[in-house]
């Protein structure tokens, strides 16, 4: 693979922050995940874990009329965030935060529902939902979004385009961590193909397209984007061997706040 150089972090950020996601997702998946939520107060206290630049923020803003408290550890996109919350007049709802997954900084059983789309990776599954479970009020909603394997033998090049992920299993294997963190399954889908391409891999390589203009005569920084523009070649030819699953589970009890 291509040995990143010292213009990579500056790269990968000016192509990630300017995408409308910084992962898989879109709309109609987080809709679909929401209403596996059932019995969720009338103005339900929402936690959303790794929020990036808000997409699934406001898409939550929108589906619910929950106050929402928005964690990232990114100044750059918590900044972004801040400014789209500000233009759309929601600074009464949605309450960016500088934090981290690990340690967020809540009290105990704060949330009726603690949403993550595809952030938890970063600190383990297993970790990330024991973090979820004591932020969430008894009975109310955890949703998240992991990669997971779909082939047994994955590719080399896939694996270490994974290296990143090295707790990374099948969906099987995500249920059972579920399960022995002490959430009750809700229910559970395979985000489709167009969940990658729509906000993430298109609007990624037409930023792409864009940095090599400016950058056409510094060969490193086409090396650096070439790099870039791999992860999506790399899903075009190998989706099969890996997905996004997105995950619904329930905290057990009886909520004290009235649905």
């Amino acid at each position: 693979m291509h040995a990143v150089g010292e213009r990579f972090p500056q790269l990968f950020f000016e192509v990630f922050e300017s995408l409308p996601r910084q992962g898989p997702g879109n709309r109609a998946c987080t809709a679909k995940a929401l209403a596996l939520c059932r019995d969720l107060p009338p103005v339900p206290r929402v936690l959303d874990l790794g929020c990036g630049v808000g997409a699934q923020t406001f898409d939550l803003a929108e589906l619910t009329s929950g106050i929402i408290v928005a964690v990232d550890r990114h100044l750059p996109s918590l900044e972004r965030l801040r400014a789209t919350v500000a233009e759309r007049g929601l600074d009464r709802r949605v309450l960016p935060v500088l934090g981290d997954i690990a340690h967020p900084g809540w009290l105990p059983e704060s949330f009726d529902l603690v949403w993550s789309e595809g952030a938890l990776y970063n600190v383990g599954l297993e970790r990330g939902l024991d973090v979820c479970r004591g932020l969430l009020r008894p009975g109310g909603h955890l949703a998240f979004t992991d990669a997971v394997w779909r082939a047994e033998d994955p590719p080399a090049e896939v694996k270490a385009a994974f290296a990143d992920y090295p707790t990374m299993g099948t969906a099987s294997d995500a249920l059972r961590v579920i399960e022995r963190s002490g959430f009750s399954l809700v229910g559970h889908f395979t985000l489709p193909g167009e969940a990658w391409w729509d906000d993430f891999y298109t609007p990624m390589l037409r930023r792409i397209e864009e940095l090599r203009g400016e950058h056409a005569d510094d060969a490193g920084a086409l090396g650096e984007l070439d790099q870039l523009a791999a992860e999506p070649e790399l899903h075009r030819r190998h989706s099969a061997s890996y997905a996004y699953e997105f995950f619904v589970a329930r905290r057990p009890g009886e909520s004290a706040v009235p649905g």
